[in-house]
């Protein structure tokens, strides 16, 4: 297939929205919702209420554009519970919520499930967020290391016990490293954040790191874990010498953010190096036309570009049981890929805005949305 090609300023992150299991796609919850989508919060009014679970790096995101979609639609509310993307998933699948969040597009198996839920054509996986994974830690009076994929693969599996070790110290000349115990977090929940991590690390240090891409961290691994984007932040803030991975709109305050080395170089983390990155991006093969799954490339040379990125999607059904439900699910992601809906996420989650192309194959996908027949 055709590699999908984003621009410069290609949006990170993805929120899976709205599907339904074969019991509760009939069963929905919009109510007098008004025909057609919506490109901005502020167009055709629809009511009733959408129920997602799933990625909490997509937390601050998706509290702006609840707000703003509420504000522009009275009497239409938006529920999300930020869970993980493994429950979101799950939770698409299974029917106990309508839209799933997701920081990793569905697997194999899910999607042939997904077909008997909604329809020969299964879900939609549709970008609407796209990020930068920001490796972040707690040293006293340091806030900037220069770190490679394999050093970074040798502090998760615990094989670098101190950050005065040589490995990264090599990496960091000049800087006054601490004889202090260094303690790796990961999350204790499947998800999305991990997915995209490990599948780096997998890829970017294979002889460290041996295990394959998940979204359920290795048990074999020794460390500390806590639930969520914000759990594992706050475990990071108050454990000096702790070390994590976590969606970049979410790590603040004191903590200190690595530098990764692409290439010959070491590459800040911001939204336009991450969209670099997924420029290089390909299309998930096996799917619909519909589908919009991207393939990264954690291995990329680019100068310039941050390949420990996420793609968070709304992953939607692409039939439901009744045109209610149809016109409240096109009308959500419709504001949400908009303009304005992608500034909001950007101005509260330090996200990039889809690029032009990248938006359009969006809004193509939401308007395939139809009733089952």
């Amino acid at each position: 297939m055709k590699a999908l090609r984003f621009g410069r300023h290609a949006a990170i992150a993805v929120i899976a929205a709205g599907a339904l299991a074969l019991t509760s796609c009939g069963s929905d919850n919009a109510t007098n919702t008004a025909p057609g989508g919506t490109q901005t919060a502020g167009g055709p009014k629809v009511t009733g209420t959408l129920t997602g679970i799933g990625s909490s790096a997509q937390g601050a995101a998706m509290d702006a554009w609840k707000t703003e979609f509420a504000a522009a639609n009275p009497g239409a509310t938006v529920q999300y519970s930020p869970d993980g993307s493994g429950a979101g998933r799950k939770a698409l699948l299974d029917g106990s919520a309508q839209f799933g969040g997701s920081d990793a597009y569905l697997k194999d198996d899910e999607y042939a499930t997904s077909q008997t839920v909604c329809g020969p054509d299964g879900a939609l996986n549709i970008p609407v967020y796209i990020s930068p994974i920001a490796v972040a830690f707690n040293l006293p009076g340091i806030t900037d290391l220069k770190l490679d994929a394999a050093t970074v693969a040798k502090i998760f599996r615990g094989e670098i016990a101190n950050w005065n070790d040589p490995a990264i110290a090599a990496l960091n000349e000049g800087v006054n490293l601490p004889d202090l115990k260094v303690t790796p977090v990961n999350r204790s929940d499947d998800s999305g954040t991990t997915t995209n991590f490990t599948d780096y690390l997998a890829a970017a240090a294979p002889e460290v790191w041996t295990d394959k891409a998940s979204g359920v961290w290795p048990a074999s691994l020794q460390g500390e874990n806590a639930k969520g984007t914000s759990g594992v932040v706050k475990t990071v803030t108050d454990t000096p010498g702790a070390i994590t991975y976590a969606d970049d709109s979410a790590v603040g305050g004191t903590l200190g953010v690595a530098q990764i080395k692409v290439g010959e170089s070491f590459t800040e983390i911001s939204a336009e190096a991450a969209a670099k990155a997924v420029d290089a991006g390909t299309p998930v093969e096996g799917r619909s036309a519909n589908d919009l799954s991207i393939k990264l490339d954690r291995k990329t040379t680019n100068e310039g570009a941050y390949p420990i990125v996420l793609v968070s999607f709304h992953v939607v059904c692409s039939t439901y049981d009744s045109q209610e439900t149809v016109d409240l699910v096109k009308a959500f992601e419709n504001y949400v890929v908009s303009e304005e809906g992608q500034q909001a996420a950007a101005d509260s989650a330090k996200s990039a805005p889809l690029s032009s192309e990248l938006a359009e194959k969006a809004a193509k996908a939401i308007d395939s949305i139809k009733v089952k027949s």
